[in-house]
């Protein structure tokens, strides 16, 4: 593929897709941190309920995003993209309307998955986009605007809590990953799976592994201050966590094979 100019009008839009899917993934990391009092009362939350609304989506987004980077290798940065933002729109719907709090744990964690394809492919579409010259100027504004929405989160969050209900500050959040998705689509896609996706597997062993793992961790740390952590169910979590992180020794983070 021929890179396109920055100043293009190609290259202002697939700018603009990585800045808009990138910062909704990254605004909805800080903007629910403010709305969390409001979601506990409303759905009866308990500590433990407020700290898996934050780190359901976390763990999942931390956990998957090597694998949505080699699966954006293995089949178009761009596909991978879009899909991703799609998803993530319709996840983050589904949080705006969650009848219960299962309910809303479990997009939560939709939400992260989806965020780990976008994320990685937003940048390395970026990187198979724009020649050499000008792929600098195209990541640091990527990385610019990426902290910017970062940082809007809480005041967004605050703003929308208040005005109207925590559910907005999930509704908010889907039309601007919708709008991702159409800025990227069209354009043409890469990968590298002539020259490596097709000799290779996905690891998706691994990177199921790597979820159950950081769960059982996650788990052991929430629970632990409340049960003890001698108990053996914490216990239990924690020595569950080592053994899955280390139960892929050959390639023990979700790449390729």
């Amino acid at each position: 593929m021929s890179a396109i100019a920055l100043g293009s009008s190609a290259g202002r839009r697939t700018l603009a897709a990585s800045i808009v899917g990138s910062g909704a993934v990254f605004l909805e990391g800080t903007v629910v941190n403010v709305a969390l009092p409001a979601i506990a009362r409303d759905l009866g939350l308990g500590l433990e309920g407020v700290q898996w609304v934050i780190n359901a989506y976390l763990l999942a987004l931390g956990a998957l995003t090597l694998l949505g980077g080699a699966l954006g290798d293995r089949y178009g940065r761009r596909k991978l993209f879009v899909t991703g933002a799609v998803a993530f729109a319709i996840a983050t719907a589904g949080c705006a309307l969650a009848p219960s709090d299962m309910v809303l744990l479990g997009l939560r964690f939709v939400q992260g998955s989806a965020g780990a394809m976008l994320v990685p492919n937003s940048l390395a579409m970026l990187e198979a986009s724009f020649s050499e010259e000008e792929r600098g100027t195209a990541i640091g504004r990527w990385a610019g605007w990426s902290s910017v929405s970062s940082a809007l989160g809480p005041l967004i969050g605050g703003w929308l809590v208040d005005a109207a209900s925590w559910r907005w500050v999930f509704a908010a959040i889907a039309p601007v990953a919708l709008t991702a998705a159409w800025l990227a689509s069209g354009g043409q896609d890469t990968s590298r799976g002539d020259a490596r996706g097709k000799e290779h597997s996905i690891d998706y062993t691994g990177a199921a592994l790597m979820v159950t793992g950081l769960g059982a961790l996650t788990a052991g740390l929430i629970n632990g201050p409340r049960a003890g952590f001698t108990q053996p169910i914490i216990l239990g979590s924690l020595g569950t966590r080592a053994l899955l992180l280390v139960a892929n020794p050959n390639n023990p983070v979700p790449f390729v094979d």
